[in-house]
């Protein structure tokens, strides 16, 4: 998603040579801009455009912030009840044992009062707070036979795992409550900042939203020459690493290590290994998967098939080459190896800001597949369409 964006000066030019119909269209907008940032603010306390727009892309950041404390909290929960569930079989279960090993120790006091034992004995039995208490205070254990014993000590030890388990049970009850708990809050705030974005933009005229998509628009042309130009980077270093190898081979002095440069953190950008190859064949299975999703909504906290938020997307992708990664950010910055972005190969995983709240998958060309943010749709954009110093590092998965 888009946020905290550097501004640049008006005057940037782009790739190419201006024409003079361009000159005069970018002179206008750069007058247009001019008279927004000027226009009377004191008169009705209204924010200017740039400031509408700083203040969306902050609450849109916000809310992709919100949405993968979301996730987490969602997957703990979801983690949370399924442990809880399955200590409520336990305990189930133990109860059933417990009833048993309570009906055959009857079973033996019965007989022994059928066989002439006191029946004073007989009700202390029924009356004890547990079954060894009885025998315990009557001194009986000597008098039972050996499967006698092996029925209370059985009893014994349902009862001690049976109380363990219930403790645990409601433990881990009570920490469900406090995950469904978080899951609400993070779900509120995330409804909330979209609310506020929406009513930002609602408040626009249409001059004024027709200026914040001139905005838009230089942004993304800024963005798009950036990518070339990350594209440019690498293919020289893709044909630095290609002449640095036929020289290697052809002089005949190859080392045991050739092929894995180290200290240029282009060490997984090269194509010549088996590994490499490997990850190839996996990444164009994810990025096809990627490709066929371009043009559905982004929906946060959703992880297909209809719709995606920017973490659901990497993550169904990979799973599309059999590569489990982490539902969040978070934890998917976490399952790889760290690369340069100018080693960057298709298939890598693009994040982004300093909270690691966004997500792409690397295309190549400086180029990405990603859910951008609410109200937009799963698209290619270029990995500096937030501005260069907006990445946060590059992961290889798999």
């Amino acid at each position: 998603m888009a946020s905290h964006r550097k501004s640049r000066p008006t005057g940037a030019r782009v790739a190419g040579i201006r024409t003079p119909a361009l000159a005069t269209a970018a002179l206008t907008s750069v007058a247009l801009l001019s008279q927004t940032a000027h226009a009377e603010p004191s008169a009705d306390d209204k924010p200017s455009l740039e400031e509408v727009e700083k203040k969306v892309d902050d609450l849109y950041r916000q809310a992709e912030s919100a949405t993968e404390k979301y996730n987490a909290a969602k997957e703990k929960t979801a983690k949370q009840r399924k442990r809880v569930d399955t200590l409520l079989d336990d305990v189930a279960q133990r109860t059933q044992k417990l009833n048993e090993a309570r009906e055959e120790l009857g079973t033996y006091a019965a007989a022994q009062y059928r066989t002439g034992a006191s029946v004073p004995d007989t009700a202390t039995f029924l009356l004890a707070d547990s079954p060894q208490d009885y025998f315990d205070q009557n001194q009986l254990m000597g008098r039972l036979t050996n499967r006698q014993k092996g029925a209370v000590d059985e009893y014994f030890s349902e009862q001690s795992a049976t109380m363990k388990k219930r403790q645990e049970a409601t433990r881990s009850l009570e920490t469900l409550t406090e995950s469904q708990s978080d899951l609400q809050s993070a779900k509120a705030t995330v409804q909330k900042k979209l609310a506020d974005a929406r009513q930002l933009l609602s408040d626009l005229t249409a001059e004024e939203k027709a200026r914040l998509a001139a905005i838009e628009k230089k942004k993304q042309e800024e963005a798009e020459r950036k990518a070339a130009e990350l594209a440019r980077q690498q293919a020289e270093e893709q044909r630095r690493q290609e002449a640095a190898q036929q020289e290697q081979e052809s002089s005949g002095a190859a080392s045991p290590g050739a092929g894995s440069s180290t200290g240029t953190g282009t060490d997984t950008g090269s194509g010549d290994s088996a590994s490499d190859t490997g990850y190839a064949t996996k990444a164009e299975k994810a990025l096809a998967f990627a490709r066929a999703q371009i043009g559905k909504p982004y929906v946060w906290g959703a992880t297909g098939p209809e719709s995606y938020d920017c973490s659901g997307l990497t993550q169904a992708a990979w799973k599309a080459a059999d590569v489990t990664l982490p539902r969040t950010t978070y934890d998917q910055v976490d399952a790889g190896t760290t690369v340069s972005v100018t080693a960057a190969q298709p298939g890598d995983l693009i994040f982004f800001y300093d909270d690691v709240t966004h997500v792409g998958l690397y295309i190549g060309n400086g180029m990405m597949i990603h859910a951008p943010k609410p109200g937009a749709y799963v698209r290619e954009e270029s990995v500096y369409y937030d501005g260069e110093s907006s990445i946060h590092s590059v992961v290889r998965p798999a």
